[in-house]
């Protein structure tokens, strides 16, 4: 997958936790484990490890990601090197006391595999997704790690992009090295879909979209070849947008 760096500058607190969580989910465990990786922490001193993020570690010490931050005077997109020194709030106070912890998660599934948590896939057709534009698919979606968490579609500069169902856009910008010009769009409390690398963009954050409605126009920004990268996000992990747009040339109902 493109490789996720820091955001120098971001908006508001609820922008930060949805792209937090859209960064969460693309760090992968391996297939077929049953639990996370455990971490242990020193009274208020957590050391990370591989694959934490302050998501996750906020859901295990049962801290928010932003007091987490403040304590630590990191800034979003909250990213953690393995080995660093995390201060955490004990709920008893004391700084002696050991503790262990696990991340919950469920069965793994075999479409996701996400540190966030393994989540089952939503069953197919139960939201009607749009093709964001027309295009051949040049790179489907993998779930392996590192691999490719959406699927790229191929097409001509300035070739229009559109919003894959209705919703309220909760991120413009190209701070995300690796995905250029990029638009998030909220549908709900469950899905959030990105489209990445366009050569314009034509909405604003906390706007409102309709399906189909026009967002931005294709491009190559932070990619070496004309495509946008789509990535639709089920409870922050990434599911294949193949598996649940309608069948190409098939006139959309909603």
């Amino acid at each position: 997958m493109r490789k996720e760096s820091t955001v120098r500058k971001w908006a508001p607190n609820a922008i930060v936790l949805l792209i937090s969580l859209f960064l969460v989910a693309c760090s992968s465990d391996k297939a077929g484990t049953t639990k996370a990786s455990a971490g242990s922490y020193n009274g208020p001193v957590y050391t990370v490890k591989r694959g934490d993020t302050l998501y996750r570690i906020s859901r295990m010490t049962g801290s928010s990601v932003g007091e987490l931050a403040r304590l630590n005077g990191i800034s979003a997109p909250y990213t953690l090197e393995v080995g660093q020194k995390i201060r955490i709030k004990s709920s008893s106070g004391s700084s002696s006391s050991k503790k262990t912890v696990v991340a919950k998660t469920s069965k793994p599934s075999s479409t996701s595999t996400s540190s966030v948590a393994k989540v089952a896939p939503p069953p197919v057709g139960s939201k009607c997704w749009r093709w964001p534009t027309s295009g051949k698919v040049t790179v489907p979606f993998s779930n392996s790690d590192g691999g490719n968490k959406g699927i790229d579609i191929a097409g001509k500069r300035g070739q229009p992009i559109y919003a894959s169902a209705a919703g309220t856009v909760v991120y413009v910008g190209n701070q995300l090295r690796g995905y250029g010009n990029l638009v998030m769009i909220k549908h709900n409390e469950e899905y959030i879909t990105a489209y990445a690398h366009n050569e314009t963009t034509l909405v604003n954050t906390s706007q409102k979209v309709t399906a189909g409605q026009k967002i931005a126009t294709m491009g190559s920004s932070g990619s070496d070849s004309v495509n946008l990268h789509f990535q639709i996000r089920y409870r922050a992990t990434a599911i294949d947008p193949q598996r649940y747009l309608l069948p190409p040339g098939s006139k959309p109902s909603c």
